[in-house]
C-alpha cells in the first residue's frame, strides 16, 4: 500500500474529511473525474487558457467525460487536433483502478478497486428483471464497528473524493458497455406531479438505480458524496433521476437533513433493532445518536412522503432482534412518528468470525406478516452474491489478501477456459 497518511479514528467519533478533491497522481496529471463545470473551468485557466477559452473548453470536456464517457481526449472530436495534446499532457480522465473482477453464478458482480494512492475498496452490481442496481462505496474502510457487518470490522482509511464516487458509476458503465442514450431531466418535477405525464424508462440500460450502501457511512463523508451525486443527476451529465438513487445511513442525525436539502435522494436507515439496549450492541452510533432521535429526524426528513417512503433496513439476526414482539414494536415506533415507511427485511450473510446466526426462514416469515398486518410493507430481501462475499454487510474484500501472483494465475486461468 501506497504511503499515504491514513486518518485515525480511535472509537465512536466524526470522521475528518479529506481536504484534497482530486487524489495527486504520480505522473503530475490532474484527474477530471468527480469535478464539476466550474472547477474544471478553473484548472484550464490556471494551466494557461484564457477565460473565454476555459470556459469553452469545459463545457466540452464536461460533456465528453460524463454525458458519452470518453476516457481519451482523442475522442473528443469537436475539440481542436492541436488543443487535445495539449490537455493530454496536463490532464487525465480517470477510473479506479480494477484489481479484480468477479461473478457470482446469481449475475451479482463485484470490482475490488484501487485508488491511486492505494487504497483498496469495492463495489458491487445487482442485476434484476426490470431493474439493475450498483452498490457504490464512499469510504476506504468504516468507523461504525457495527458487531454483525463484515464492513464494520475493517479501519477507515480516509474518505473517498468524488472522482472515486461517481468513477464507481462510469466504471459500471464502461463494464456493462452502456452510456446514456438520452437525458432524463424533468423526469423529477413528472414524479412529483400529482397527475405524472411521463413515467421513468431505463432506455434499455442495464444500470438503472444507486444505492450509496457500500463500504463507509456515506453522511460521513457528506460534502464528496453530495458533489458526485450531484454529477450523476446533473441532466448534461450522467442524468439519472435523483429517485433512482437511495442514501443508507446508519443514523449520523446532523447530515440527515442537509441530504434531504443539498441532494434530496431517497434515504435508507439502518435500523437493525427495536430497543437501545439491542441496537447500542449492534449498532454502536446509537450510544452517540438515539433510536428515537433518529425516528424523529426521520420524521423530518425533507420530501418524505407515501410516495417517497424512507426505507427501514432491518437484518434478521436469530434470537436477538426477530422475535413477534420485537416486530410489533417496530411497527408501533414508526406508527408513533407518522413515518412513510417499508421495511427491508434482511437474511444475516454469515462470514467468518461473525458472532451471530441468521433468523430461520419461518422466523422470518413470521416477522414479515406481523409487520404487514401492521399496515407496512415489510418485503424479505433475496440474499445476492452470497459466493462472492458480494452481499450486504459482506463488504471487506477478501480478495485483497490474495498476493498478486495469485491474482495474475486466476487471470491467467480464466483466460484459458475462456469464461
Amino acid at each position: 500500500m501506497a504511503d499515504t497518511t491514513l486518518m485515525t479514528i480511535p472509537g465512536q467519533v466524526d470522521p475528518v474529511p479529506v481536504a484534497r478533491d482530486i487524489t495527486p497522481r504520480e505522473d503530475g496529471r490532474i484527474d477530471l473525474i468527480g469535478l464539476p463545470r466550474p472547477r474544471i473551468r478553473e484548472l484550464f485557466e490556471e494551466a494557461g487558457l484564457d477565460a473565454r477559452q476555459a470556459k469553452l473548453r469545459s463545457k466540452q470536456v464536461f460533456h465528453w467525460l460524463y454525458h458519452r464517457g470518453v476516457t481519451e481526449f482523442d475522442a473528443m472530436t469537436d475539440i481542436a487536433k492541436t488543443m487535445r495534446p495539449w490537455l493530454a499532457e496536463r490532464f487525465v480522465i480517470g477510473r479506479p483502478n480494477v484489481v479484480e473482477a468477479q461473478h457470482s453464478s446469481d449475475g451479482t458482480r463485484k470490482w475490488l478497486l484501487q485508488t491511486d494512492d492505494g487504497h483498496d475498496f469495492e463495489m458491487v452490481f445487482i442485476p434484476d428483471a426490470d431493474r439493475g442496481t450498483l452498490c457504490v462505496s464512499s469510504q476506504v474502510g468504516c468507523t461504525l464497528n457495527c458487531t454483525f457487518c463484515h464492513t464494520g470490522t475493517m479501519r477507515l482509511v480516509r474518505n473517498l473524493t468524488p472522482g472515486e464516487i461517481v468513477g464507481q458509476v462510469m466504471l459500471a458503465r464502461d463494464a456493462l458497455g452502456e452510456w446514456p442514450k438520452g437525458v432524463m431531466d424533468g423526469l423529477d418535477e413528472a414524479e412529483d406531479a400529482k397527475d405524472p405525464v411521463g413515467h421513468y424508462t431505463a432506455d434499455g440500460r442495464l444500470l438503472t438505480n444507486i444505492v450509496m450502501m457500500g463500504m463507509g457511512e456515506p453522511l460521513y463523508n457528506f460534502d464528496y458524496v453530495r458533489d458526485a451525486l450531484k454529477l450523476v443527476m446533473d441532466g448534461d451529465g450522467l442524468a439519472l433521476s435523483k429517485r433512482r438513487i437511495t442514501l443508507s445511513t446508519s443514523g449520523v442525525i446532523p447530515a440527515m437533513e442537509r441530504c434531504g436539502q443539498e441532494i434530496g435522494v431517497n434515504l435508507a436507515v439502518s435500523l437493525h433493532a427495536v430497543t437501545k439496549e439491542v441496537r447500542d450492541e449492534i449498532v454502536p452510533l446509537n450510544k452517540k445518536y438515539g433510536l428515537e432521535e433518529l425516528l424523529q429526524a426521520c420524521a423530518d426528513y425533507p420530501g418524505a412522503s407515501n410516495a417517497r417512503r424512507i426505507t427501514f433496513e432491518y437484518v434478521m439476526l436469530k434470537d436477538k432482534n426477530d422475535s413477534d414482539e420485537d416486530a410489533r414494536e417496530l411497527v408501533r415506533l414508526l406508527k408513533q412518528f407518522n413515518l412513510p415507511a417499508k421495511v427491508n427485511l434482511i437474511p444475516f450473510n454469515p462470514w467468518p468470525g461473525a458472532n451471530y446466526e441468521c433468523s430461520t426462514p419461518e422466523r422470518i416469515k413470521a416477522f414479515s406478516d406481523i409487520v404487514f398486518e401492521g399496515g407496512i410493507s415489510a418485503p424479505v430481501r433475496t440474499p445476492r452474491g452470497r459466493d462472492i462475499d458480494a452481499a450486504c454487510g459482506q463488504l471487506k474484500t477478501a480478495a485483497e489478501k490474495k498476493s498478486r501472483a495469485q491474482r495474475d494465475r486466476e487471470a491467467a486461468a480464466q483466460l484459458a477456459t475462456g469464461e
